[in-house]
């Protein structure tokens, strides 16, 4: 497993493990983050990451894909 973060642009993985304050889960289970689920990193800008899941583009800061582990 690894931080979401650390993934590289066009690398693919599974949703492992959310951690984080609760408000922080919850926020990311609403975006689509949630464990089983399937995600890509598109790009990293600036301190954020891109990513593709469920049909959808979104990008969340460095520190949230930290919490992310694929």
């Amino acid at each position: 497993m690894i931080p979401l973060a650390y993934a590289a642009p066009g690398e693919s993985g599974v949703v492992r493990k959310i951690g984080g304050p609760p408000a922080l889960r919850q926020h990311l289970e609403d975006l689509g983050f949630v464990v089983g689920g399937d995600v890509t990193v598109v790009n990293s800008l600036n301190g954020n990451i891109i990513v593709n899941i469920r049909e959808s583009r979104i990008a969340i800061s460095e520190e949230m894909a930290r919490k992310i582990m694929i």
